[in-house]
């Protein structure tokens, strides 16, 4: 049985699960939207809040999540607030495989063992409960097929997909093409949603390098971000770094 509460990354995941495959859509990326779905559900518990581009610790006090705790003291031992493009930029060394594990302990999922080419060993994750994923996946299209502004974790939670490319995964084709450009706009119903994606954005489009002198207006892609989302209309795209930076990042 699946928890009644999940946490941002949880559902963000989940999500992502391919279930014809048991994979996951666009895993590069969507190692960097886990790191930022932490920094949102720490906010949405009252533990950081945004400092302009940066992220602040407010209330250090644990919030009993493992995963999402040793996130905050991370953020903690820093001492002063940091970019969001830098902490999600920053090495995520197995936070995807960590939170495969953590749904299957809670009985979202169960592991199914297989080979690659009959010789490398795989791990595919069935989703368990697929009335979890399918409430998930109703709120983004109540969101997106009503117009009416969404919850913040709603909107935080399509921030987020947008961010990572899941939209193509989500609403496939040219039939899905409005669907995918609504996904984009939910940006703008959440602040802190809206300043994580974007960071998430920045650092595929190398741009996390060091702090940004040049902004770029809203709604064009950062030159050379080929294959990242656009951001959303209406909201203020974050500053970029010009050319050299992004050839230094390489």
């Amino acid at each position: 049985m699946g928890r009644s509460r999940r946490t941002l990354p949880e559902e963000l995941l989940l999500l992502a699960l391919d279930p014809a495959t048991g994979t996951t859509a666009q895993p590069q990326s969507l190692d960097l939207g886990l790191a930022g779905a932490q920094l949102v559900e720490l906010a949405l518990a009252g533990r950081i809040a945004p400092d302009g581009d940066r992220i602040a610790v407010v209330v250090p006090r644990p919030t009993g999540d493992p995963t999402l705790d040793c996130a905050l003291e991370l953020l903690r031992r820093r001492g002063a607030p940091v970019r969001a493009v830098h902490w999600i930029g920053g090495p995520r060394l197995g936070l995807r495989q960590t939170y495969l594990s953590h749904l299957e302990r809670c009985g979202m999922v169960h592991a199914v063992a297989g080979q690659m080419c009959g010789v490398l060993p795989t791990t595919r994750y069935q989703a368990t409960d697929t009335e979890i994923s399918r409430e998930i996946r109703a709120r983004l299209d109540s969101a997106i097929r009503t117009g009416v502004p969404p919850d913040p974790r709603t909107a935080s939670l399509a921030a987020l997909a947008h961010a990572v490319g899941l939209g193509k995964h989500l609403y496939p084709g040219n039939e899905g093409r409005s669907s995918r450009s609504r996904l984009r706009d939910l940006i703008r119903h959440d602040p802190m949603g809206g300043l994580v994606a974007h960071a998430v954005m920045d650092v595929q489009n190398g741009a996390a390098a060091q702090p940004r002198r040049n902004s770029a207006p809203a709604g064009r892609q950062a030159p050379g971000g080929r294959g990242a989302p656009e951001p959303a209309r209406g909201v203020p795209a974050q500053p970029r770094r010009g050319s050299m930076a992004r050839a230094a990042a390489h």
